[in-house]
């Protein structure tokens, strides 16, 4: 019994040591990116062992899709969409939306995109259009723009102002529940829709067991990012492609209208909610490939 104890303590002491040592060796390692200014993580496609890009028999490379969620929603919005492209043979990602201001999240998906190889298409869904609006700026890899009922936003305008072009209305900023912010400034708070308008609002097409989900697990975005100015748009020198909701209670559909016509882009309507991406999957999948293969 003795020889069983003392073999388990020394068990418990390698155990400790190789803990140890892992967690020098991660310290040392963020240390050494700290030091050097090393933080851009390899992308998939230049990985040791990673499958080259998916090429179709017509022998061009196909551009990496990258979807920007907006507030009151997550990434999984997307997932219909996404599940079609991917057989298709589209590389995708779903970029994580700070939700904190048009600028400072459309510099943080600067960065992101700057580890994706090859070319991109950015897909920006409601406030998400006014992310990639700012990202997309200056970068030659982006060769399309697709907004899905979505802010496209010019210089110096925000999104409160750009919900009052063409002479619409919403009413969700009467049903906004606050909570702090930490250490922000200035009062700000981030906001959710009311659970209770949530359905009428945001997905009035979706059934309500789908939307009572939804509304349960909704990413607030700041009140800030709602006021703040974005920066020169990345449509002035780049294709865009335009899904006009005219049933969106979000964005007024007479303001949608007026972006899209703004960027010159490519433009659809069709009766659907807000969330178009998620009630017409099919028609939103048809029009980000033809920006894809534009």
């Amino acid at each position: 019994m003795a020889t069983r104890s003392n073999h388990s303590a020394t068990t418990r002491r390698q155990l400790a040591v190789l803990i140890a040592v892992i967690v020098a060796a991660l310290i040392s390692t963020f240390a050494t990116a700290g030091a050097t200014g090393a933080t851009r993580v390899p992308s998939p496609t230049s990985t040791a062992g990673a499958k080259p890009p998916v090429v179709p028999p017509g022998g061009v490379t196909r551009p990496t899709i990258v979807f920007v969620h907006g507030a009151f929603a997550d990434s999984s919005g997307w997932n219909s969409v996404a599940g079609r492209l991917m057989s298709d043979g589209y590389p995708v990602l779903a970029f994580s939306n700070p939700l904190r201001g048009p600028q400072s999240d459309g510099e943080y998906l600067r960065q992101f995109l700057s580890t994706v190889d090859g070319d991109i298409v950015l897909v920006g869904h409601s406030y998400g259009g006014a992310v990639i609006t700012n990202a997309a700026t200056g970068n030659p890899q982006v060769k399309a723009l697709v907004y899905i009922a979505a802010y496209a936003l010019d210089e110096g305008e925000s999104v409160q102002q750009a919900n009052d072009l063409g002479g619409g209305q919403t009413d969700v900023t009467h049903h906004l529940v606050l909570r702090p912010i930490p250490g922000a400034a200035g009062g700000d708070a981030d906001a959710y829709i009311d659970p209770a308008f949530y359905h009428e609002l945001f997905a009035q097409d979706l059934p309500l067991s789908t939307t009572q989900l939804m509304a349960a697990t909704q990413r607030p975005g700041a009140l800030a990012a709602l006021v703040t100015p974005s920066g020169p748009p990345a449509w002035k020198s780049i294709p865009s492609w335009f899904l006009v909701a005219n049933q969106d209670r979000i964005i007024p559909p007479e303001a949608e209208r007026a972006m899209a016509d703004r960027a010159h882009a490519t433009t659809v309507e069709i009766d659907s909610s807000h969330v178009a991406m998620m009630s017409h999957p099919n028609i939103v999948t048809k029009l980000i490939r033809q920006a894809a293969s534009s």
